[in-house]
């Protein structure tokens, strides 16, 4: 077992010691380090390698065996299934997981370095708790009447202003439609422009789920290298002219961190409006700009209705609310508003409730300041931390870039750094093409933990050190 499996236990985590045993076990399992058949040692006897008690043990085991990953064989010890489940793999597609799925098993909170996930210990629960409550109790009294698919006024009219202040996007309540997070602002967009079957632009490298969502909406996504400008509009209509859409992250590009330069803008606008083709503009982490002043969302600079922006909270409050938004050129809006009412209505009248409350007392922008000087604070720390490792690169939106050598397989070793606790994203599973695929770890700064900082990163640099 020791060839395929190697324990950490984090006592400064916030996971139990049970499920931090058996997460590490179920993702052996999973990767094929522990193959059928392999035997388990005895719970007392891991309990006293690990140093902890023979009850934490028994429970983990006993938690991988209720999923069928490990069988009791009595006087033969605990052994792995000889069928353990598996991911099931797509038909025609590589079977390997999308990067944001290799920590889907750590259901007990994020890990050292894992992106996408904001700082829980930055969030103001207490108020948060306050307007929840307020807003359920409010919803509940309520007359009973179906609710607004487009979201309710009250959030959209706090969305209106605070982007007119803060993103530059003059557009009124009518135009915005409240939805379930980034994906499903997608979805809407997709199905209200009916552009299924055509080619879309997509930022070479970029997100991953975007690039799938295009795929499963029945659109062939056309990769378009992005570099220190942004994406490369020449390049795109280069190679797909008439595509029917383009989705870039304008502000700070994932995973890059670049902005779009302001002579690519007008090209891709001016490509839009010869071309009658659309922008999506992702804007995942709005003011989460640390360096400088954030720059006006694409969608600001539309004077010709082409750009849809996609808006959501997941990454400046919490991925948990399941929120966020659209904003519809004018034109459109009345469109827009009738497939969201039969195809996508807006979500969980109460949390938009307590968000637009949020909004409209000002903690919103408070607490963005606040977690941009945490972040850069994290930032500058993991910097530090970090010394003199080769490859440290600048930071590339809430992460720092840790280039590999050439040829490195960086998603095995990002599957390594899983077994020890820490959650790197592998920069080669944001292209779609191997032309121009760099190997690198995306190292999140969001809940770095100023006690935990040594640690982690004497374990990465013993993971990537053999590297060099």
């Amino acid at each position: 077992m020791s060839a395929g499996l190697r324990i950490h236990l984090d006592r400064a985590d916030s996971s139990s010691l049970t499920e931090q045993i058996s997460r590490t076990i179920r993702g052996a399992i999973l990767e094929g380090r522990l193959r059928p058949g392999a035997r388990l040692p005895s719970w007392q006897d891991l309990a006293a390698q690990l140093g902890v008690a023979r009850g934490t043990v028994r429970a983990a085991y006993e938690r991988l065996a209720d999923e069928l990953l490990v069988a009791a064989s009595g006087p033969s010890g605990t052994h792995v299934t000889d069928h353990p489940p598996r991911p099931p793999a797509v038909a025609g597609q590589d079977a390997t997981p999308l990067p944001a799925t290799r920590t889907a098993l750590d259901a007990a909170g994020p890990l050292p370095f894992q992106m996408g996930v904001p700082a829980q210990d930055g969030f103001p629960a207490k108020l948060w708790s306050r307007l929840l409550i307020r807003a359920i109790r409010a919803s509940a009294a309520a007359p009973v009447r179906c609710p607004d698919p487009c979201g309710a006024l009250e959030l959209r009219t706090e969305i209106a202003g605070y982007l007119a202040l803060a993103r530059g996007i003059q557009c009124g309540p009518g135009q915005i439609i409240i939805t379930g997070g980034y994906r499903d602002g997608l979805d809407l967009a997709i199905r209200t422009l009916r552009v299924e079957g055509g080619a879309a632009w997509m930022e070479e490298p970029g997100y991953f789920v975007t690039r799938t969502g295009l795929t499963l909406a029945g659109m062939r996504p056309v990769p378009v290298v992005v570099d220190d400008q942004g994406l490369r509009v020449q390049d795109g209509i280069a190679i797909a002219p008439d595509a029917a859409l383009a989705v870039v992250t304008a502000g700070q590009q994932a995973p890059l961190g670049v902005t779009l330069s302001s002579g690519r803008r007008h090209a891709l606008l001016r490509w839009a409006i010869r071309a009658g083709g659309w922008v999506i503009e992702d804007d995942y982490l709005s003011e989460l700009q640390l360096q400088g002043r954030a720059a006006p969302a694409l969608a600001s600079m539309d004077h010709a209705g082409r750009v849809i922006y996609v808006g959501t909270f997941s990454k400046t409050m919490s991925p948990a609310l399941g929120l966020g938004f659209v904003v519809a050129p004018a034109p459109l809006a009345a469109r827009f508003a009738k497939v969201a009412a039969c195809l996508a209505p807006a979500p969980q009248v109460a949390i938009q409730l307590a968000v637009a409350e949020f909004l409209r007392d000002g903690h919103y922008l408070r607490h963005l300041r606040r977690m941009k000087r945490l972040y850069a604070a994290r930032r500058d720390a993991l910097h530090t931390a970090l010394g003199s490792m080769p490859g440290v690169e600048a930071m590339a939106g809430l992460a720092v870039m840790l280039r590999l050598p050439p040829g490195t397989d960086d998603v095995a070793l990002a599957r390594e750094a899983l077994t020890h606790g820490l959650a790197p994203a592998a920069l080669s599973g944001w292209y779609a093409t191997d032309a121009g695929r760099t190997p690198g770890l995306l190292l999140g700064v969001t809940n770095l933990v100023d006690a935990a900082l040594p640690r982690v990163c004497e374990q990465l640099r013993a993971l990537v050190a053999p590297l060099y």
